[in-house]
């Protein structure tokens, strides 16, 4: 009978045609395509986060600011303080240091600007009379046609050195307006980071809000070792150089010092650009001998920071590969500026530390030593840090 009789089932020619290609193209097909699809979604990602940069960026410094102010947020609710009150506590505590270092660096200058001003206008005598008599003997003649050259070059600029002070005005507004926002978001995210960060995982479907959860907290861990590391790295690096150019006799030691501080936020360059500064202000004011004193101290000072603090203040806890460091700051150059520098690195560790938490398996400690866990989260009765548990937090 034609139904007891088998049915010869055909290939499909789908299947004739994954079988001629080689496996291994199918799989660099498979991977290249899903490339494709990630590197467009970074792309939009990119071009939205740039046209929104003005408040990206804010975002991004109050994430960092948080990471450095909420094991202080924590300490004063574990001790029966609220949260809101230790929250302005802790704000208006940080905001009257910076305004006080700030009006201390510019008292500095004032006072210290007409003295360099002298040691300069020394140095530039000293300079006409050594190119008049020293190796390259050059004639007055010549010496009057190079700074008539200079007076013209800055005459022929004078509409680009006006539009640059216009430009600097707007961008003192754009500026105030972002330090606003930048204090409205860290508010918000001290007192309520946790209940924030709970809506935001709602997003993630079930069985994965958990491991995202760890994942989150793991990356805030990671940002706030890094950014109160980095700070006390920079503080150290400040004050060596700032008590050596002050032994030295350095002029505008106060400032130069503030400068390594804000430096030092920017891994490899921001020190180096910094203590340059330093070395040149010491050249032009003091001479070369008291130029290579300070090289000197730089140098020793970044060494000692490269081999002694970073191991011990960041340890584990920001574990980054020097390459990857250099690439993710080449990248935020080339992309953001100084903006990028400052954001790629912070941003590289909690991407790092994200992953490797997402990776690990659930009954393992991840790399920060927060134990994984499935399920839904609930934030803690009275915690309401930005997400993870920092040291200090109740």
């Amino acid at each position: 009978m034609a139904a007891d009789q088998p049915v010869s089932r055909e290939r499909e020619p789908s299947e004739e045609v994954l079988s001629a290609v080689p496996y291994g193209l199918r799989v660099a097909a498979a991977v290249c395509w899903r490339a494709l699809v990630v590197a467009g979604a970074l792309t939009v990602l990119g071009f939205v986060a740039v046209k929104l940069a003005s408040v990206v960026v804010p975002v991004a410094v109050a994430l960092l600011l948080a990471g450095l102010f909420a094991p202080a947020v924590s300490w004063l609710a574990v001790r029966k303080v609220p949260r809101a009150l230790a929250t302005a506590i802790v704000l208006v505590i940080g905001l009257a240091a910076a305004g006080g270092v700030v009006t201390f660096v510019v008292i500095t200058v004032t006072v210290g600007m007409p003295a360099l001003i002298d040691q300069v206008t020394a140095s530039v005598t000293d300079l006409h009379t050594w190119l008049r008599t020293g190796p390259l003997q050059l004639s007055q003649g010549q010496l009057d046609e190079m700074l008539g050259n200079l007076t013209a070059m800055l005459g022929r600029n004078k509409s680009v050195i006006a539009s640059g002070a216009l430009t600097t005005a707007v961008t003192l507004g754009e500026l105030l307006a972002e330090f606003l926002l930048v204090v409205f978001c860290l508010i918000f995210f001290l007192a309520q980071g946790t209940t924030i960060w709970a809506f935001v995982v709602r997003v993630v479907p079930d069985r994965l809000r958990g491991r995202v959860d760890v994942a989150g907290r793991s990356g805030f861990t990671t940002l706030a070792h890094y950014i109160r590391g980095t700070a006390a790295v920079a503080f150290v690096d400040a004050a060596g150089i700032g008590i050596g150019l002050v032994i030295i006799g350095v002029p505008l030691a106060a400032p130069l010092s503030t400068l390594v501080f804000l430096g030092a936020f920017v891994p490899v360059i921001g020190s180096v650009i910094a203590g340059a500064v330093a070395v040149l202000v010491a050249l032009v004011a003091n001479g070369v001998w008291a130029a290579i004193i300070v090289l000197a101290i730089v140098i020793g000072v970044m060494q000692i920071e490269s081999h002694v603090l970073q191991p011990l203040l960041l340890g584990r806890a920001v574990r980054l590969h020097p390459l990857a460091v250099v690439l993710a700051l080449a990248i935020g150059l080339v992309t953001a500026g100084i903006v990028g520098a400052l954001l790629a690195v912070p941003l590289l560790a909690v991407f790092s530390s994200g992953v490797r938490s997402l990776t690990t398996r659930p009954d393992e400690p991840g790399p920060d030593g927060i134990a994984r866990r499935e399920g839904s989260i609930r934030p803690r009765r009275g915690d309401h840090s930005p997400g993870p548990t920092t040291p200090g937090d109740p």
